[in-house]
């Protein structure tokens, strides 16, 4: 299988047609893994990024807005709130660009088509299909539609009033622990996982309808697929290799069925890779049949001790892992699958992939062996605001045994880091200038391993290095209780 990686530049610049890219994303640095590391692609790289928090070289885009330049604050309230922050500003810059823009994100939104303006254009899966897609209620009825295997379905039943009993669920569903997920949410975010009648009156205060079922013990995970029409009537179907995710570590500030990141370095059974490709491309043709839905979604998968898989989630749109999964396709010499979707969001060609069935093979081979990227999720801890101590930008860093961390040199990409030789990248670190609160997000730890340092040790659970590394992060930062967010 063959990629054509200045087949993939030549196929967006023609796609944006000298339109400016402009990302809008909580994180200004979106898409630097793309034009950053190996096999950078500066078409990639936004005219204008319009984020929560700020940029640094060298993943700065040609432009940045953020929304705790004006703040100064990191907290999780921001992290919601921060695009009503800068909508304004953003206008205005927008409006100041010579073309009008082409505008990605992770879907499309009424306040990204406002940014466009009646002249530009949104790159993104449409706001309306994707909570369709999602609804969490409807996704056993989506598996079926799309004729998934029922050995990947898990046992459910779909509630359309109130919430029986816990005891009835557990008669139900032949099992004591019972998961709750309603709504059209991410994050971990409308889901509770439920063991005590304390956890079912949480439960019941989501909204209806309801998806309950059986808890599968075991790893969860996340694969990146990508759909490209083939001229023909139907879609190209490329899947990704699948992650280990880790779900709420509580040594790492973590709550309940929230992820805490990704790694890509663990071997999945070739068995059950090959069954995960297998309902990828059915669901990424019944999305197209039902709904003309191409480009880039996500499948959340459980993968059990004795090597099943179960479908848990579908995310039709660009993901966390979205930045820090193109690392996959660009070790495999081939450019990222984010440039194929923006590609077919524009409406244009995509050419420069090879053969969908010689990637997938591939895939399940190469899932087979260690190795690979991931990305650790790093929030503050303790009771009390905290700014970063200065001389601690985004980079490379190393632990040493002392358990300090040394900052090594620059980078923006995960390739930059030899995790195996205890480095890792710090990125997206606040400034000292930037107060952050209890809760915040600080930074995300990421690296490539060859399986020696892997950041996670369970699916809950994070590795020794991971919480050395966690723990020395903290200390950087000094609190600051006379601080309040305002």
């Amino acid at each position: 299988m063959k990629a054509s990686i200045e087949g993939a530049r030549e196929g967006l610049a023609a796609a944006l047609a000298s339109r400016p890219l402009v990302s809008v994303e909580r994180f200004a640095s979106a898409l630097r893994t793309s034009y950053t590391g190996p096999a950078a692609d500066e078409t990639l790289r936004p005219a204008l990024s319009i984020g929560c928090y700020a940029a640094w070289d060298p993943a700065s885009p040609a432009a940045v807005l953020a929304a705790e330049r004006t703040t100064r604050v990191r907290s999780v309230a921001e992290r919601h709130a921060w695009l009503a922050r800068v909508q304004r500003a953003a206008a205005q810059q927008i409006a100041a660009l010579d073309r009008p823009p082409v505008i990605t994100g992770w879907y499309a939104t009424p306040e990204l088509r406002d940014l466009a303006g009646p002249h530009g254009t949104v790159a993104a899966i449409d706001g309306a299909l994707r909570a369709t897609i999602e609804a969490k209620p409807d996704f056993d009825a989506l598996l079926r539609d799309a004729d998934v295997p029922a050995a990947a379905r898990i046992p459910c039943t779909r509630i359309n009033t109130r919430l029986p009993s816990l005891a009835k669920l557990r008669r139900t569903l032949a099992t004591d622990k019972v998961v709750v997920q309603s709504g059209v949410t991410s994050g971990g975010r409308g889901t509770v996982i439920v063991t005590s009648d304390d956890d079912m009156q949480r439960a019941a205060r989501l909204p209806t309808p309801y998806r309950v079922t059986a808890f599968i013990d075991g790893w969860s995970s996340n694969v990146t697929v990508l759909s490209v029409p083939d001229g023909d009537g139907g879609v190209r179907v490329y899947v990704d290799r699948p992650s280990h995710k880790s779900v709420g570590v509580a040594e790492l500030a973590i709550g309940s069925a929230k992820s805490a990141g990704n790694d890509w370095s663990r071997p999945w059974p070739t068995s059950s890779t090959s069954l995960l490709v297998e309902c990828a491309e059915r669901i990424a043709a019944w999305a197209w049949r039902k709904h003309r839905m191409a480009g880039l979604f996500g499948l959340d998968s459980i993968l059990t001790p004795d090597g099943r898989v179960f479908l848990n989630e579908i995310n039709a749109r660009n993901q966390g892992t979205t930045e820090v999964s193109a690392v996959n396709q660009q070790q495999r010499g081939m450019p990222p699958f984010v440039t194929a979707h923006l590609v077919v969001m524009l409406g244009g060609r995509v050419n420069w992939l090879g053969d969908h069935q010689e990637f997938n093979h591939a895939t399940i081979t190469r899932a087979s062996e260690p190795g690979g990227p991931f990305y650790v999720k790093a929030r503050l801890t303790g009771d009390s605001p905290a700014r970063i101590v200065p001389g601690h930008p985004p980079g490379v860093y190393q632990l040493g045994e002392d358990n300090l961390l040394r900052w090594m040199r620059p980078g923006a990409h995960p390739a930059d880091a030899d995790t195996d030789q205890h480095e890792v990248l710090l990125a997206n670190l606040p400034t000292p200038d930037i107060v952050c609160h209890p809760g915040a997000e600080i930074a995300t730890i990421e690296g490539i391993t060859s399986g020696s340092n892997h950041p996670f040790d369970g699916p809950c659970t994070a590795s020794p290095f991971t919480r050395r590394v966690f723990a020395a992060l903290n200390n950087l930062f000094n609190p600051q209780p006379q601080e309040r967010l305002t």
